[in-house]
């Protein structure tokens, strides 16, 4: 079983590393002119836990066969992802001024083929728990023992492509299947509830046969104790649902929807920056 620690410094450590993550998608998306802030600033703890604590992966052997794979489905938060990913290792952190510009290795979107450290190309919503379930099958049948981690937000889970994932990753034991849900409520066209109605959700997942618990997404305590409970399920794919707020840490994107896709001012970045603890 892999080892997990949830200790104070820890915690602290890996708050730092979302602190950090939360500037670079306000500035990311304030160079580039375009973008989605407040969606990356929801998954922005995950993501530290994942990338700087969870992963089995090796940035300076990023095509190991058995690191652990991540999925980001929700793909248009995709600057939390590249964020972390530079920070980690995986390419210079030059890189991330080019974001969305013309031969940059970081697209609006992630893309596979030119960003290092990618395990699917993602952005259209519906798609990522399907690929995952492939890549976890994939690793029984060549005796692997990697696990699949795919983020996905909860307006996704409208998609019907979501549930037929769901019944397979069950029928088929995929234990090493964990998706965390970025739960929100709200999605580009409104609030969850008055656009598709999912709740209440975690009863919809045990029905199909999933592990399922629900947590603070910004509690990295809880996301460290979630994904260590999740591993230890053998024989079930697992969900956690991750409580979150849209746009966290800039009090002016919170719960706000305007800032699902909108790019910051010069002004409305320094407040921002200064709301997460400075500039750079």
């Amino acid at each position: 079983m892999r080892s997990i620690r949830i200790d104070q410094e820890t915690i602290i450590s890996l708050e730092e590393k979302a602190r950090q993550i939360r500037k670079d998608v306000v500035t990311m998306i304030h160079q580039s002119s375009d973008g989605h802030p407040s969606p990356a600033l929801s998954i922005a703890d995950m993501i530290a836990a994942l990338y700087f604590h969870v992963l089995n992966i090796d940035p300076q052997n990023p095509e190991k066969p058995d690191r652990d794979r991540l999925i980001l489905s929700k793909g248009h938060a995709c600057t939390a992802l590249c964020a972390a990913l530079a920070r980690r290792g995986f390419f210079p952190l030059s890189a991330l001024p080019t974001f969305r510009s013309l031969h940059s290795i970081l697209q609006g979107h992630p893309y596979q083929k030119k960003t290092p450290g990618l395990d699917a190309t993602t952005g259209s919503l519906g798609h990522g728990i399907s690929i995952g379930l492939g890549m976890v099958l994939a690793a029984r049948v060549l005796g692997l023992d990697y696990f699949t981690y795919v983020i996905i937000g909860d307006g996704e889970q409208e998609e019907g492509l979501i549930w037929e994932a769901a019944m397979a990753a069950a029928k088929y034991k995929a234990g090493r299947l964990i998706v965390l849900a970025d739960c929100n409520g709200l999605q580009s066209g409104g609030k969850i509830q008055e656009v598709g109605g999912i709740e209440p959700i975690q009863p919809k997942w045990e029905a199909f046969g999933w592990h399922t618990q629900s947590i603070d997404g910004h509690n990295l305590k809880e996301i460290l104790s979630a994904i260590l409970k999740a591993q230890q399920v053998e024989e079930k794919p697992s969900i956690i649902l991750a409580r979150t707020i849209k746009g966290k840490g800039v009090p002016f994107m919170e719960n706000n929807n305007d800032w699902h896709k909108k790019v910051p001012t010069k002004e409305e970045l320094e407040l921002a920056l200064a709301a997460l603890g400075g500039n750079r």
